[in-house]
């Protein structure tokens, strides 16, 4: 089903059969790859392969595993030539996932997962167990993104993992600390068109505070790049880096490596009155903007749709979450696994979504204060000085509904990053349960959807037409599961001008759900 609307709250579905419960249950990885019924014609363009990555493995040893992003990591892969689909899975060898199946239980603390010690070691090896500290986990289940010739699979510690995205295997972890100055990157880099990959890490500043790096990675060849979910924006001269309300709180993080029982979410706090800043730095040459201090009201953000520069202005597009509560909170697979009616209640005490257009002027010094410093005409976004020199920014809301999330977004990435753009595609979500995808026009606000009964899809990529003119001539990829079909799962291929089904190509196992990709012309 494909719907135009200019109101998305008007074909809303329900899920009373829970359905979506399947996709946060565990798989087996397999053994080789299994061939897909098509149906449809696929463009015969279209050769090469969709990687994505995800949670395959919820629980260990009989105990679950708390949170959406504590499952091990696993590669799923649909290859696609001659009008022929195959897929295939594997589960990454991190060091979490090697050594939870060597041990039986959850050895490195994720997320939302804490791990205990051994109870087979005696006291004295637990209590020096306990000074030496929790290891940081290296379970990469939210990304996977080429360097070079070279595919890594990633999250947002310090550890990355190499691996062949023809055979899936695992080939080598990599810790960045050894190579540039931070404890952590985002799984989200941005990249260009020469192949130099740009991210965005932490490290620890001056009493005891954080600072944020940009990181850039010299191309080491030329090569081709799928769609990417960016958590930073970049335009042609500049990087625009959000800061939220929530934070890290480091002396609780520090702690907590020696406090049994503690994970990642524990550290993490919610200031009520530090509203939302927007830091800006140049490219070339590389600096820090101080003088520019913008700030709004509180809301929390995963993903950047596009950032670029017009007339002296930035114009930022993000997916937020309005207020400052810690969406990550209802994330946990006891809440996404609830009946729908439960479902639904929860969400209703989460932040509500919103995809909102934020305008940062460049030029601030010879304005006057009170003023709406915005002169773009295409925007009602406003900009106002202050008597201590903040900027207060409001936005204009480009999609709302309630409960209903736009969210991993996607653009034509190769033709419109840093650039005036019209069109993004997101995953809808419905009360956090993903049922649809969504193409938005960010100009005039209309919306497409594709949606169909009991069917849960993933973030769509983008794929252009070869030598196509047009910004939205392409695909649309996304996997979708149909839980009680005879081929529960299948990749979805839609007309990304029309969000129209052009093909299908589906194969007789549950996928699990996925976190973002890739594509590999």
């Amino acid at each position: 089903l494909s719907i135009h609307v200019n109101n998305w709250c008007k074909i809303q579905l329900e899920h009373p059969a829970a359905g979506y419960r399947k996709i946060f249950e565990t798989v087996e990885e397999l053994n080789e790859p299994i061939p897909a019924k098509v149906t449809g014609v696929l463009p015969s363009w279209l050769g090469g392969s969709l990687l994505r990555m995800g949670p395959g493995l919820f629980e260990v040893g009989g105990e679950p595993l708390h949170h959406l992003f504590d499952g091990q990591a696993i590669i799923h892969k649909f290859d696609l030539k001659n009008g022929q689909v195959t897929y295939y899975r594997k589960f990454i060898k991190t060091d979490a996932y090697v050594r939870a199946m060597t041990e039986n239980r959850v050895v490195i603390t994720e997320f939302g997962t804490a791990a205990y010690a051994d109870p087979c070691k005696n006291i004295f090896s637990r209590f020096f167990t306990y000074f030496r500290g929790i290891e940081v986990t290296d379970n990469c289940l939210v990304n996977i993104y080429p360097i070079g010739e070279d595919f890594y699979a990633v999250t947002e510690t310090n550890y990355i993992t190499k691996v062949d995205p023809d055979s899936l295997e695992t080939l080598k972890k990599v810790d960045l600390c050894k190579y540039i100055s931070v404890n952590g990157v985002t799984a989200h880099p941005h990249t260009e068109a020469d192949g130099t990959v740009y991210n965005i890490g932490n490290c620890f500043g001056k009493n005891m505070s954080l600072a944020y790096n940009i990181v850039r990675i010299p191309p080491a060849q030329k090569g081709e790049f799928g769609s990417l979910a960016t958590v930073f924006g970049m335009t042609e001269n500049h990087f625009v880096f959000v800061e939220q309300p929530v934070k890290i709180n480091l002396l609780k993080f520090l702690s907590a490596w020696g406090l049994r029982g503690a994970t990642y979410m524990d550290c993490f706090e919610s200031n009520e009155s530090m509203g939302t800043w927007f830091h800006l730095a140049t490219k070339d040459p590389a600096g820090y903007l101080s003088s520019h201090k913008f700030r709004t009201s509180a809301f929390n953000l995963f993903h950047h749709i596009n950032t670029y520069e017009d007339q002296g202005f930035i114009v930022v597009d993000l997916c937020t979450w309005k207020g400052h509560d810690f969406v990550y909170n209802y994330l946990y697979l006891s809440n996404l696994r609830q009946e729908w009616e439960a479902v639904k209640e929860a969400a209703m005490r989460a932040p509500q979504p919103e995809v909102r257009r934020y305008v940062l002027p460049l030029d601030i010094h010879r304005e006057e204060q009170g003023k709406n410093l915005v002169s773009l005409p295409y925007t009602t976004a406003t900009a106002v000085l202050h008597s201590d020199g903040t900027i207060w920014l409001e936005p204009e809301v480009l999609f709302s509904g309630p409960r209903q999330a736009f969210e991993f977004p996607q653009i034509n990435y190769s033709r419109c990053c840093g650039k005036k753009y019209s069109f993004a595609y997101g995953l809808g979500l419905n009360h956090f349960i993903p049922d649809r995808i969504v193409k938005l026009n960010v100009n005039t606000k209309e919306t497409w959807v594709w949606q169909e009964e009991e069917c849960y899809p993933s973030e769509p990529l983008f794929v252009p037409t070869p030598g196509a003119t047009d910004e939205d001539d392409g695909v649309l990829l996304s996997i979708v599961v149909k839980p009680g079909a005879d081929r529960p799962g299948f990749l979805l291929v839609l007309d990304a001008m029309k969000l129209t089904e052009i093909a299908r190509a589906e194969v007789d196992t549950i996928i699990p759900v996925t976190l973002h990709g890739t594509y590999k012309p």
